[in-house]
Parts: C-alpha cells; structure tokens; sequence
C-alpha cells in the first residue's frame, strides 16, 4: 500500500509539476527561496527528480538540518566530507565543502552522480561498494532492513570509510544499514565535527541513536520532496558544538 501511494503521489507532482512550469510557478517559488514554505513547496516538484532536485540546490534532509549544515561548512573553509548515500545531496555538499567523498551501492546511480559531479568540475568521488551475498555466519548487523535487499550483506559498504585516511568534518549517513554505519563514523568523525543521520525517527535506527554516547540534537519538520514532516538528527563529540548550532 505505501509503495502505491508514493508511486501515486509522484505520478501527481509530476503532472503538477508541468502545469506549476506553465503557469510560472516555479519560477516564483524559486525567486522566493529565502522563504521555508516556498522552497519547500518547489522541492515537492523535484520529488526523485535527481536533475531537478540539484537545480533547486536542496539535499533531501529537513530544511533546518541542511541550513545548519550549510552554516556549519561556511565556517570550515577546508572542509571533509563523507557520505554514505549518493544523491542530490553529494551535489549539494560538493558545491559547499573542499572534499566529498561519498559510498554508494547502486553501481548505475553511482555513475549517474559521478557524472553529474565531473560536469560541475567538483571536488568529490563517488565510489561503488556493492553488497555481496551473505553468508550463513554474516554480521546481521550488515542486513538491511529495506525490502529487496535480504540476503545480502553491506560489511565493506558500511566499512568502506576506514579505506580512507584522516579524520572527517563532516560525516552523513543516509545510505543502507545506517545504524552500523554509525560505529565507524563516530572513529571517522573529528572531534569538533558532525555526523548527520537522516530519517533518524524510525524505530530501527533509535536504538543505535540514543545508544551512540554523542551529543545530540534532533530536528524535525518541514522535508525537502516530502509531503509530511520528517526527522534529521545530528550528532557531534563535543556538546558544545551541539550547544552553538541551537544558538
């Protein structure tokens, strides 16, 4: 039933999406993206639209989480960045931060972003790290819960980002098994940095949130793309740089 109303509900955004073009619409909501409820309302038109979504410039996190992001990144001229979950949002951090990497399983979508980035000239790479069948000893904590995908098992996805040296200003988890992603993000992650988990409200991923031991603050309400109001926490080692992003 869900799979038919999303599939229904952007059926429809597309159609309106045409008329909204016709009609001008589209145009003032983005003249007026200073405005929450007018970028909102653009970003409802750009619902799995990859194109459209990185025209209006919007990951698709709540609209507060990508302006405390984007006000975190103006801070850190230098900084790195790495995501697990490829999409409008790669783009959108790559115009923002000096490095982003970003892990993906999908090889087709993965190659669809890396494209999209090398025509922008960005500073970012999107790598394919697919999941493998699992085996009968697997991890279960590299099962995803997400339909279609059982049986296989993401371990060098989630610990994918070990492959890489340093430590990260910023680190997104918005990809599959997020809740294992979390424990070598917070290694990865520096110790004045964030980690963003998106869609952080389901209740899989509350255990692994309010378990991690890191400050923490959650925000929800108005979504890009999405109809209904949803929730991006982030998470930080320091509480005094959760402290400064509530001010």
């Amino acid at each position: 039933m869900k799979a038919v109303l999303r599939s229904t509900f952007i059926c429809c955004m597309r159609i309106l999406r045409k008329l909204a073009a016709a009609i001008g619409l589209l145009g003032f909501l983005e003249r007026r993206r200073a405005n929450r409820w007018c970028l909102w309302l653009r970003s409802l038109f750009a619902i799995y639209d990859f194109e459209d979504l990185c025209r209006v410039d919007l990951p698709w996190w709540t609209l507060e989480s990508a302006n405390i992001i984007e006000r975190f990144l103006k801070d850190r001229a230098a900084a790195r960045v790495f995501e697990y979950g490829s999409g409008a949002s790669t783009v959108w951090l790559a115009n923002r931060a000096a490095e982003v990497i970003s892990v993906e399983h999908d090889a087709d979508w993965a190659a669809e972003v890396q494209d999209a980035l090398i025509a922008m000239g960005a500073h970012a790479r999107v790598h394919c790290v697919p999941a493998q069948p699992a085996s009968p000893n697997a991890d279960p904590r590299y099962r995803s819960a997400r339909d279609g995908y059982e049986g296989l098992d993401f371990g060098a996805y989630v610990n994918s980002i070990n492959d890489h040296e340093g430590q990260f200003d910023l680190i997104i988890i918005d990809g599959r098994c997020r809740a294992a992603c979390l424990t070598p993000a917070i290694e990865k992650v520096k110790p004045d940095g964030l980690l963003l988990f998106d869609n952080s409200a389901r209740q899989r991923y509350r255990r692994a949130i309010e378990g991690c031991g890191l400050a923490r603050l959650d925000t929800r309400g108005l979504t890009a793309c999405l109809p209904y109001p949803d929730q991006t926490t982030l998470l930080s080692p320091s509480s005094e740089v959760i402290a400064g992003l509530r001010s």
